[in-house]
């Protein structure tokens, strides 16, 4: 990261800072939120019913059209050729055989690749995207381990792989930092995220926690992640004169676009990105140097290429969740009210981004501790730039921090879910804001009762059968609501009453075009059958990003500033002649393919009557929604309660989770089908990060040892139980829709469940993750 952008987070998050006090001392009235969404109390029965996915036809038939399904004439396909040093320099490069090898159109590296500008990095701008800042292709410098160093273009994938194979590259090696523990203990620098330090004090927390009555002090690490999408990383591109068009698989294509044109020095809508389908994103499928080395090799070869990375691609070059050492000391009284509160460590991250793990975000509004000690250090690695995987910070955070409030419990001699509700803050302990929604009490009393919670013996290794260990676990649940700005809509009503929304949001399986067909069918009082949803295409309005749980907000946001102007044009073209005639916006709301008066229903006219007697086949609107100040001024989150069930072997030490529910407090429920498979498919991948994800890095080379699924392992169906799912449907007054986030809450506790369920069943308490039945024997 260069000084430049260093000095504009620095600038942003003061910047932030200031403008966040500003924004939590205004009168609510002035905020986004203030009023709650017509849609919590006016329903036409489309939101809060189980549809199922809109596009699932087309999925099941192999219709649905992926990055690397685009056919496209005359088109070569591409392999990337990568690093085996961490740190140096090429000093030689010999391509010859390779240029030379059948079908081989095109090999470039750094001596002939065009020259290109540095790619933004991501939030050094608000429309960047880049992974990292690192110059692609243009020195023969390296800066990583697995750091893509060229690239073949063939008419095969056979012949292009093969060619690959026949380049012969030698480095200087220089000395490399890949040591996690090594650069520890040469020091380590103050985290920041998203422009703010990531510490926070209140009160003297050390000198509670040494006078506390009750404490526990205990260290917890968690290893490397990678991303593992089914859908590898693709893009079919091609040149079409100076526009540069990309079907990627994205879960930012608005942003990407906008970056791709400062490094190709193209203007905005010069660079086109579609991405109508894609399978699986956790928070990879962002720009990467794949992109742009594909889109200058297409430009060098003056042809359309295709680029899929293998799986050990992915591995070399994408990055993911990066290792964590964490401290969780906990002071309490003999009654179990927390006094202190302290959640330290240190993380890794590299010097070309800005992304380090910040495991004390959820800590800050989880409990109400009198004194607080939270902050992240970090030092700098020769690696893969670490990046947003799912619930980035929250997913090991909570496995500290709910694994030290287990161990906490059992020392005082209080039940884990009777001391977390004895621990519930009022306000947010950090900022003091008021909460916008929190009802994570009913989470843990209904989750409770389902689960059969009461039958769990708290004393460690008193459940057996036959062989077997059985023990209970629990832990809480939190992800923060976000709504990013640079939301934006437009609708467009014909005269028969059908609607398009467009939108550059995203589809990564989650079901948002359902979810989002449905909450505009009920805004606009229309069948689910009128309404056409546009999304995954950069020419589209918006800015607007699938990640931090957010997209759901950012597109409900948008959707609704759209519809309050498309409703004030519509009550000017309906004249006074209109049963609507001095009526305001305000005032009228959608049903039955119209508008009619709140107060008075019978005052109703239909869009096709509006626009027939206004001469008019269409309305088109286009809007952006309010900057989010609601998320600085209350706070705001999704909760829940995990319960896990788990046997282990007294003789192999194998564990297996045999029961798994998350009750869940995330608001409305938009759709409760596509709802639950978000809250399974996080609980799964949670219970992957608690027995066996790990990324085995060799700290001598710098190299991902185990880059395939046959090495890099992952539950699969014998792996994961039945689970239960249960929410409260409480709605947030103060978000769109009443709505919160579900895709990535369900990672989030399952982890520390996961251990505390071992621990009731073996009495072995195992801090480090993931739990391999090696630390169990």
């Amino acid at each position: 990261m260069s000084l430049i952008d260093s000095g504009k987070a620095l600038a942003q998050g003061l910047m932030q800072g200031a403008m966040a006090k500003v924004v939590a001392l205004a009168p609510d009235s002035w905020m986004p939120g203030s009023e709650p969404d017509p849609l919590i109390r006016h329903q036409h029965g489309h939101v809060g019913k189980p549809v199922s996915r809109i596009d699932g036809p087309l999925k099941v038939t192999g219709a649905a059209p992926f990055a690397a399904e685009f056919p496209l004439e005359n088109m070569v396909y591409a392999a990337i050729v990568y690093s085996r040093i961490a740190k140096g320099r090429i000093t030689s490069l010999n391509v010859e055989t390779a240029e030379s090898a059948p079908g081989v159109l095109l090999v470039m590296t750094y001596r002939n690749a065009p020259r290109l500008k540095p790619a933004p990095l991501f939030m050094s701008d608000p429309k960047a995207a880049a992974g990292d800042s690192i110059p692609v292709l243009q020195d023969e410098k390296i800066y990583w381990n697995g750091q893509p160093i060229a690239i073949i273009l063939a008419d095969t994938q056979e012949q292009a792989d093969h060619a690959a194979g026949l380049i012969d590259v030698a480095y200087a090696a220089e000395p490399a930092e890949t040591d996690f523990h090594a650069a520890i203990a040469r020091g380590t620098t103050q985290s920041q995220f998203m422009g703010q330090p990531l510490h926070d004090e209140v009160g003297d927390a050390q000198a509670a926690f040494e006078k506390a009555a009750v404490k526990i002090d205990a260290a917890y690490s968690t290893p490397r992640h990678n991303h593992n999408p089914i859908e590898l990383h693709a893009v079919t591109l091609s040149w079409e004169g100076d526009t540069l068009r990309i079907h990627d698989a994205q879960q930012a294509v608005a942003h990407s676009a906008w970056t791709l044109g400062q490094v190709f020095d193209l203007p905005a809508d010069k660079v086109v990105i579609t991405s109508p389908y894609v399978g699986g994103g956790f928070g990879s499928k962002t720009l990467w140097q794949h992109q742009i080395i594909a889109a200058a090799a297409a430009k060098l070869a003056e042809r359309p290429v295709r680029l899929m990375l293998t799986r050990e691609g992915v591995y070399r070059t994408v990055g993911g969740r990066s290792p964590t050492e964490q401290q969780v000391a906990l002071g309490a009284t003999a009654e179990g009210k927390l006094t202190a509160l302290i959640h330290r460590g240190v993380t890794a991250k590299t010097s070309h981004n800005v992304m380090p793990e910040p495991f004390i975000l959820p800590t800050r509004s989880a409990y109400a501790a009198e004194n607080i000690l939270l902050d992240v250090q970090h030092v700098e690695i020769d690696m893969t730039s670490n990046t947003f995987m799912r619930a980035p910070g929250e997913a090991v955070g909570t496995f500290a921090l709910e694994c030290a409030m287990d161990e906490l419990a059992e020392k005082l001699g209080i039940d884990p879910i009777e001391l977390r509700l004895r621990n519930e803050p009022e306000k947010d302990p950090i900022s003091g804001l008021p909460f916008s929604a929190r009802h994570i009490d009913q989470a843990w009393r209904d989750g409770a009762e389902r689960f059969g919670w009461s039958a769990r013996n708290p004393l460690p290794r008193m459940h057996q059968e036959d062989e077997w260990l059985i023990g209970m676990g629990c832990a809480t649940a939190t992800y923060p609501y976000y709504r990013m700005p640079g939301g934006a809509a437009r609708i467009t009503l014909s005269r028969a009453g059908h609607a398009t929304i467009d939108i550059a949001a995203h589809e990564m399986g989650m079901g948002t075009a359902t979810a989002q067909t449905q909450v505009a069918a009920e805004r606009l009082g229309l069948p689910m059958s009128h309404i056409q949803f546009n999304y995954g295409d950069s020419t589209l309005p918006g800015l607007v990003l699938a990640g931090g749980s957010q997209q759901t907000a950012s597109i409900g946001a948008s959707v609704i500033a759209a519809y309050n102007k498309l409703v004030a044009q519509l009550l000017a073209l309906a004249g006074n002649d209109s049963p609507l005639a001095g009526l305001k916006q305000a005032e009228v709301g959608s049903r039955d393919g119209g508008l009619a008066s709140l107060e008075d229903p019978s005052r109703y006219e239909s869009y096709a009557s509006i626009l027939s007697r206004a001469q008019r086949d269409a309305v088109v609107i286009e809007a952006e929604p309010p900057m989010p100040l609601e998320t600085m001024h209350w706070s705001m989150h999704s909760h829940g309660a995990m319960f896990c069930e788990v046997r282990v072997n007294m003789i192999t030490g194998e564990p297996r989770i045999s029961r798994f529910l998350g009750s869940f407090d995330c608001g409305r429920i938009l759709n409760p089908k596509t709802a639950a498979s978000q809250f399974r498919g996080g609980i799964i991948m949670g219970l992957g990060l608690a027995l066996m994800e790990e990324a085995q890095f060799d700290e001598r080379s710098g190299r991902i040892m185990n880059p395939s699924l046959a090495e890099y392992h992952m539950p699969v169906h014998m792996d994961v139980p039945e689970i239960d799912v249960i929410w409260t449907d409480i709605p947030d007054p103060h978000t769109p829709m009443g709505a919160r986030g579900v895709g990535e809450i369900g990672i989030t506790g399952t982890g520390a469940a996961v251990a505390n369920a071992i621990y009731n069943a073996t009495g072995k308490r195992v801090r480090d993750l993931p739990i391999t039945l090696d630390k169990l024997i």
